[in-house]
């Protein structure tokens, strides 16, 4: 019995073992590719349980089947325009046919030796078609990088298919200038903005001088309208005045003459007034009208006429007449 328990967990062992060398599992995230005597016979591309013959007869690989990132170190390419840039980009691809993959590469670190070199030429004859100014642009019309990268990723991809392989996608990390040219590249674009500030100011001083005689030119128009409206204004206004004027004056000449005389004392006299003037001046008119010199006596009453008596030897007076000492 004891001899029975020992040869079922032989035999239950030999069954693991084999198992374990016939059978094995596919991952979702894998391929896997069976050889025979190391040379591939089918691929598997779906997970689940599969077999094979234990080894040596048979055996298999993985490989990720996901999409994969390629990192770039940094190169240095020359446009057409004779500019040197900087370039470090990154590469998606994927592994699309497992059995030619493991042919031609079998390992990701050559896989990627291999599509770095192909990049890289792609890349570069690309970039040396193009000036850097449709590299970096301000003018969004003007950029043509995504339309050149999206070729470069399509050539790589037809030249990478021969080992297994898909590019999927293209994209540049940095596109920078050598460090020995910075200085003389930032000193040219600092000239440049320069030129174009000056450009602009100066378009701006004379957009500024135009607005400024035109707003001079409207500016005298109105004047000279409004001088001329008041000048005319001020005319008309003269001519009523000397109408009314003339009009008081035939009325009464003289009393426009004294009353004038009047209005002019009022502007010029007051307590502090001293004037010199001829005796004859008529401003001196009205002030001497009314004032007796001094020492003058008082011209004497005229007597009533005495009755008429018709005694000889008295003159009758007729009336209207005074009697005189």
């Amino acid at each position: 019995m004891k001899r029975q328990s020992i040869v079922l967990l032989l035999a239950a062992g030999v069954l693991i073992i084999a198992a374990n060398l016939v059978f094995f599992t596919v991952d979702e995230t894998e391929f896997a590719v069976v050889t025979q005597f190391g040379e591939p016979i089918r691929a598997i591309t779906a997970p689940g349980l599969r077999w094979k013959w234990p080894e040596p007869i048979q055996g298999v690989q993985f490989f990720n089947n996901r999409l994969l990132i390629y990192n770039s170190d940094k190169i240095e390419f020359l446009t057409s325009d004779k500019k040197n840039i900087v370039v470090e980009n990154y590469v998606a691809w994927r592994i699309a046919d497992p059995i030619l993959y493991l042919k031609s590469l079998r390992e990701q670190s050559r896989a990627e030796t291999r599509l770095a070199d192909v990049v890289a030429s792609e890349l570069g004859t690309a970039l040396g078609r193009q000036e850097l100014s449709t590299l970096v642009t301000t003018e969004p019309g003007g950029m043509r990088l995504p339309q050149i990268l999206e070729e470069v990723a399509r050539l790589s991809d037809a030249q990478t298919q021969k080992y297994g392989m898909r590019v999927v996608d293209l994209r540049l990390k940095l596109l920078n200038f050598p460090e020995k040219n910075k200085v003389s590249v930032f000193s040219r674009m600092k000239s440049e903005r320069e030129r174009q500030a000056r450009k602009y100011r100066s378009e701006g001083a004379e957009e500024a001088a135009k607005i400024r005689a035109e707003a001079e030119r409207e500016q005298k128009v109105i004047l000279s309208e409004a001088y001329m409206k008041a000048e005319k204004l001020k005319g008309e206004g003269d001519a009523q005045a000397i109408k009314i004027y003339a009009d008081a004056y035939g009325q009464d000449p003289r009393f426009y003459k004294f009353l004038r005389t009047l209005e002019s004392y009022q502007k010029f006299m007051d307590e502090k007034t001293t004037l010199v003037l001829p005796a004859t001046s008529d401003l001196l008119k009205y002030l001497n009208e009314g004032q007796a010199p001094s020492g003058a006596l008082a011209a004497p009453r005229p007597a009533a006429a005495p009755p008429a008596t018709g005694e000889p030897g008295h003159p009758k007076t007729g009336p209207g007449q005074e009697a005189r000492r």
